[in-house]
Formats: structure tokens, C-alpha cells, sequence
């Protein structure tokens, strides 16, 4: 009978074990998706504000035509990413983080450009979405390193499989947007 009782004891205590555990993944799995969301958003409004930044520099530098197109190109790609597709939007969010550097870059070397109210508005408000996503990113990776280290470690490890443990990958800028942009007018 103490054999029985016993054995039912360990049972109940791995069930409440494993509610436990399977609650924190869950808790987990939906902060990394919250912190992903506040991302989402400020991507959406700097997808938004683009295409008039790029307007207004046109204006002013008609033959850097090849870096206008690649930064509409880099927020299209971006745009196309299916949104459950993390991994993908922060390889194609890297792309555009660089070219964007590049239109600021073509501002610094057209004096009248960096003059200009309506280019001087929509940096400013590309960079408070920057200052707004930098913020985003470092709320989102660390979310992500709570899930990923409670999914390596004891007691999640034992469990992960079981319950279908999502490992996120963190929010890194990539070698590409580490470089300083270089503009040539040749």
C-alpha cells in the first residue's frame, strides 16, 4: 500500500512539475512574441515613412538613383517577409538598417539636402522609430534570452521536447550594418 501511495506522490508531484514547467514556456513563447509585436510595429511605420524620404532625396540627388532603388528594394523585400518569420525579418531588416545609412550619408554630402525642412522632418522621424526599434530590440532579445535559457536549463531541458520548446534567434546586427557607408560621386 505505501508502495502505491508512494508512486502516486512522484506522479503528482511530476504532473504539477510539468504544469509548471509547460506554463513558463508558455509565458515565454508569448514575451518573445509581445517584444516581437513592439518591433513589428515601428518596422511598419518606418516601411511607411521611406517612400517619402526617398522622395525628398530624389529631388535633390537625381544620380544616385542606384542607392534610392536599393533602399526601396530592401523595405519591399522586408515588407514581404511573412510576419511568423522572425529569423527572415531580422536577416532582411539588417539589409535595410544599411541602406538606409547610405541615404543618410547621400545628406551629409548635399549640403542643400541637409538644409532642406522636409528632409531634416523625415530624418527626424526616421530616427525617433531608430531610437524606438533599438529600444524594441533589446526588450526582444532579452525576452528571447529568458526563453532560450530556461529551454537549455534545468528543469525545461527534461521537458523541452515534450512540450515543444521554440528556440528564438536574438535580434544581432550583422556584419554588413557594422561598416561605415561609403558614398563616391565619380
Amino acid at each position: 500500500m505505501s508502495i502505491i501511495l508512494l508512486l502516486l506522490g512522484v506522479l503528482v508531484v511530476m504532473a504539477i512539475l510539468l504544469v509548471i514547467v509547460y506554463n513558463r514556456f508558455v509565458k515565454n513563447k508569448n514575451m518573445v512574441k509581445d517584444a516581437w509585436s513592439n518591433i513589428d510595429v515601428a518596422l511598419k511605420r518606418r516601411y511607411d515613412l521611406i517612400p517619402n524620404l526617398v522622395e525628398t532625396v530624389k529631388g535633390y540627388a537625381a544620380h544616385e538613383k542606384t542607392t534610392l532603388e536599393s533602399v526601396i528594394q530592401a523595405r519591399n523585400a522586408a515588407m514581404a517577409v511573412p510576419s511568423d518569420d522572425i529569423n527572415g525579418q531580422i536577416k532582411a531588416e539588417n539589409q535595410l538598417q544599411q541602406t538606409l545609412r547610405s541615404i543618410f550619408a547621400l545628406g551629409e554630402a548635399y549640403p542643400d539636402l541637409k538644409a532642406n525642412a522636409s528632409f531634416l522632418d523625415l530624418q527626424q522621424k526616421l530616427n525617433e522609430i531608430e531610437e524606438n526599434l533599438e529600444r524594441s530590440r533589446r526588450y526582444y532579445n532579452g525576452t528571447v534570452r529568458e526563453n532560450n535559457t530556461y529551454g537549455e536549463s534545468m528543469p525545461g531541458v527534461l521537458f523541452a521536447g515534450m512540450l515543444k520548446y521554440q528556440h528564438f534567434d536574438y535580434f544581432e546586427v550583422d556584419e554588413a550594418t557594422r561598416e561605415n557607408v561609403k558614398v563616391s560621386f565619380n
